[in-house]
């Protein structure tokens, strides 16, 4: 009896020279290729009402059998809220203040129930999961203090632990609330991250920020005087410039797992992202299909509609890597 096995090759999302460096791959045992799927429109709304038929899923340009778990539409949602307070965070907290009001329609559903997760380079959950809305709003409502840790990875991890532990037949969701660039992750790979997410099936809603972005925005703004110097701090600029290119952990996660990723700069940018997600928990179509008699090595994903309309955008899991374990 032959054992198939089903991974992710996973493309880094880098910018820079390092991207031949951060190539890797994970794997998880699977019947079906998942590939959950959310459409648009050009406002950004999610398009809603469409069936198996609606949808072509090509693996490698051939066209394959689509399954849609209608099911999923109704279930009840298990939100993991993980909330980065290291770094740069701190200054985040006037621009993510309307966190909890803006979750009231999630929160506030007694079917669904929630847990909060605040991170710099350690890890402190704050409230396990609840359907107590009030609990979850008090604890949203003022940012922790932190060191200067922002460890993302541990972070997702941790997350993706808890939420494979709910009950069957719950939505799991991580919202990743965080700067793009890992800084202190001891305990959980990119790869790790991604073959939780992936094996349990947990859809992640990523809205980061880039700390060099929001200095170079407070300065404009005048917010952060205490932090003027002077002195220009040529290095110090030059290396806030370097990290900004270096490895986007949040895009990497949602990219590769068919998730949302929406940088934000602004307050009005941060609730208009997070009016999207609460509008997209059930918006995402779970099509999978099962390939027959796969070739060996990477296969290219491709997912539209038979009608599509105008100016629609798609998001989905973009590849798989097919290897024939061995024989029993």
């Amino acid at each position: 009896m032959q054992k198939i096995f089903f991974s992710l090759l996973l493309l880094a999302i880098v910018c820079g020279p390092t991207a031949a460096q951060d190539e890797q791959s994970f794997s998880a045992q699977a019947n079906l290729v998942k590939v959950p799927t959310l459409i648009r429109d050009a406002g950004g709304l999610a398009v809603l009402g469409l069936h198996a038929q609606d949808f072509i899923i090509e693996d490698d340009g051939v066209a394959q059998t689509v399954h849609l778990d209608e099911a999923v539409e109704s279930e009840p949602v298990s939100l993991m809220i993980a909330v980065q307070c290291g770094g740069r965070a701190k200054r985040e907290g006037g621009r993510i203040e309307g966190l909890a009001s803006m979750l009231d329609p999630v929160l506030t559903n007694p079917a669904n129930e929630a847990a909060v997760l605040f991170f710099d380079s350690k890890l402190n959950l704050a409230r396990d999961f609840t359907n107590n809305s009030d609990q979850i709003e008090n604890d949203l409502k003022t940012l922790p203090p932190g060191d200067g840790g922002a460890a993302i990875l541990d972070a997702v991890g941790y997350a993706a632990r808890l939420l494979m532990r709910r009950d069957p037949g719950r939505k799991l969701v991580l919202l990743l609330i965080s700067e793009t660039r890992d800084h202190g992750s001891k305990f959980t790979k990119l790869d790790t991250a991604l073959t939780l997410i992936d094996a349990n099936n947990i859809s992640v809603y990523a809205l980061p920020f880039s700390p060099y972005i929001s200095k170079q925005l407070d300065d404009v703004r005048g917010t952060n005087k205490d932090e003027w110097s002077s002195v220009v701090n040529i290095l110090g600029t030059m290396q806030d410039v370097h990290q900004a290119m270096r490895k986007n952990i949040p895009k990497t996660l949602t990219q590769l797992t068919g998730g949302e990723y929406e940088l934000f700069a602004t307050r009005n940018a941060f609730e208009d992202n997070l009016i999207n997600f609460a509008n997209h928990l059930h918006a995402r179509y779970e099509l999978s299909f099962e390939p027959k008699n796969p070739h060996p090595g990477l296969h290219q994903i491709k997912v539209h509609l038979r009608n599509p309309g105008k100016d629609v955008f798609t998001l989905y899991r973009t590849t798989y890597l097919f290897e024939k374990v061995g024989e029993q």
